[in-house]
């Protein structure tokens, strides 16, 4: 991977827990320091292995499974409580405050791209929870004698990821519609044609999403992402297969081209203008969130329709007639051919 001050590599990045129960990695302010709003994290739980209950404090939390299938139960405010499975392909919402845990029921290695709404997430885990406070504190909340907690192990640290002994409790329930979870998968690509598609998990198909949405987006070699910018949003991308050539201005006026490979993960600051392409393989996908229910796009197309030739003509220096034969765009298109090769 070229080096960026917008990307780095998630795959790569050192696991704050790893074990042969499985692993989480992330990046966060502290490896990506432009970062704002949003973070992610790699998660991977071996079969029978638990990502332990525990709540974010200042962000809420958004996730799509990649492959294996995990139990997922929130308990939220109002005693809320949803319990629910995931699959590849499907996702799962979690406010900031609800206490939620993962659990690995299948029979494969489970792998969830996770994202923070915020770019220094912190959380508290029910183990450590439990451990700040004494055994009479404990025996008084549950009716219990203060004795009963004494064969209870337990400090102020977060245990990570645990194993689970004997088989899963799966709730008969679980096949229920849960507010909570999305079937990114199985929705009809809003974007879609020869050159590539993009599905949408945002309000307006999931309206639990309150601050946050995320785009599937695929690219085939003869695809391009237009240039665009997203205002008021900001956007942060993981690389889940092909290669692919990222360009974004800066407000300065320097221009940031870099190249992503699988496990490479990468942040937009909102209206900073940039371009997606395939650069090796038959296509690219990314998983791409955003910080907002509904990301804001204007496109570079749609902007050559805006102005008028005369605006354009001044803006560029040049006579009318020697402008582009622009397209008229009534609607920007998202996903575009490429008719040239990479320059």
């Amino acid at each position: 991977m070229s080096i960026s001050k917008h990307s780095t590599s998630l795959l790569d990045a050192e696991p704050y827990y790893h074990s042969e129960l499985g692993n989480i990695r992330r990046v966060t302010a502290e490896e990506l320091p432009g970062l704002q709003n949003l973070s992610l994290e790699r998660l991977v739980l071996a079969p029978g292995s638990i990502r332990e209950p525990h709540w974010h404090v200042n962000g809420n939390e958004l996730a799509y499974c990649f492959t294996g299938q995990v139990l997922v139960s929130i308990l939220g405010t109002g005693n809320e409580f949803s319990s629910f499975t995931v699959t590849a392909g499907e996702m799962f919402y979690v406010e900031a405050g609800s206490l939620h845990h993962v659990e690995n029921i299948g029979d494969e290695e489970a792998l969830l791209i996770i994202s923070l709404r915020h770019e220094r997430p912190q959380y508290f885990s029910l183990h450590a929870s439990f451990g700040a406070m004494t055994d009479a504190v404990l025996g008084n909340t549950y009716d219990l004698e203060a004795s009963s907690f004494q064969t209870l192990p337990r400090d102020r640290s977060p245990k990570y990821i645990v194993k689970r002994e004997g088989d899963p409790m799966i709730p008969t329930t679980i096949q229920l519609v849960n507010r909570h979870k999305f079937d990114m998968e199985g929705m009809a690509a809003p974007v879609a044609d020869s050159v590539g598609s993009a599905k949408t998990a945002r309000s307006q198909f999931w309206p639990a999403l309150s601050n946050m949405s995320m785009y599937f987006l695929c690219i085939a070699e003869d695809g391009m992402r237009e240039p665009h910018w997203h205002p008021d949003t900001v956007e942060m991308g993981y690389v889940h297969k092909g290669k692919a050539r990222m360009s974004v201005l800066d407000p300065s006026g320097s221009l940031d081209t870099y190249y992503l490979q699988p496990g490479d993960c990468y942040f937009i600051p909102a209206a900073f203008p940039h371009q997606i392409e395939c650069v090796e393989g038959d296509e690219i996908h990314f998983v791409i969130f955003f910080d907002q229910p509904m990301p804001k796009d204007v496109g570079y197309r749609k902007a050559a329709t805006a102005m008028s030739r005369e605006v354009l003509a001044a803006t560029f220096g040049v006579a009318e007639k020697e402008l582009p034969e622009f397209p008229v765009t009534v609607k920007d298109p998202l996903i575009v051919v490429r008719k040239n090769p990479v320059d």
